[in-house]
C-alpha cells in the first residue's frame, strides 16, 4: 500500500477518534446536568463553550493532519465515531457514572448527618429552651404592659381630679 493511502486511512481513523472524544466529553456535561439541575440559560452557555472548544479541536486536527483543508470523509469519520460511541457505550457509561457519583454523595451525606447528629441534638435543645424563654418573656411583657397601662390610667384619673 502506498504511503498516501496509509496517511488518508490514518486521517480517517483520527477523525473517527475525534468524534468519539467529542461525544465522550459531551457525556460529561450530560452527567453533570443529571447530578445538578441547570436552567436553560446555563445549558446554552455550556453548550456554546463546548462547541467552541470542539471547533478549535477539530480545526487543530485538520491543520496538523491535512494542512487545514476540510475533507468530507473526515467529517464522515467524525460523525461515524460520534454515532458509534453514542449507540454503543454512551448510554451505559452515563447511567453507571451518574449512579456511582449519586451513591458516593449519598454515602457522604449519611456520614455527615451522623457526624453532625450531636450538633443537631444540641441545636434542638437550644431552640426548645429559647422558645420556652421567649414564651415566658412574652407573658411577662404582656403582664408588665397591663400593669403599666393600669398605672397610667390611674395617674390620668388622679391628674384630672386636681
Amino acid at each position: 500500500m502506498s504511503q498516501s493511502i496509509i496517511d488518508e486511512v490514518t486521517f480517517l481513523l483520527h477523525s473517527f477518534l475525534m468524534g468519539i472524544l467529542i461525544t465522550f466529553v459531551y457525556d460529561g456535561f450530560i452527567i453533570m446536568r443529571r447530578l445538578i439541575r441547570h436552567n436553560l440559560f446555563l445549558i446554552s452557555v455550556e453548550d456554546l463553550i463546548f462547541w467552541i472548544a470542539c471547533a478549535i479541536g477539530v480545526f487543530y486536527m485538520l491543520y496538523e493532519e491535512n494542512n487545514g483543508i476540510l475533507r468530507w470523509f473526515a467529517v464522515f469519520g467524525a460523525a461515524l465515531g460520534m454515532a458509534a460511541y453514542k449507540k454503543s457505550v454512551s448510554p451505559f457509561l452515563v447511567k453507571i457514572i451518574t449512579m456511582v457519583i449519586e451513591r458516593i454523595f449519598h454515602g457522604l451525606f449519611c456520614i455527615l448527618r451522623f457526624l453532625f447528629k450531636p450538633v443537631r441534638f444540641a441545636g434542638g435543645k437550644v431552640r426548645g429552651g429559647a422558645c420556652a424563654v421567649s414564651k415566658k418573656g412574652k407573658k411577662a411583657g404582656r403582664c408588665l404592659k397591663k400593669k403599666l397601662t393600669e398605672r397610667v390610667n390611674l395617674l390620668k384619673i388622679t391628674l384630672c381630679k386636681h
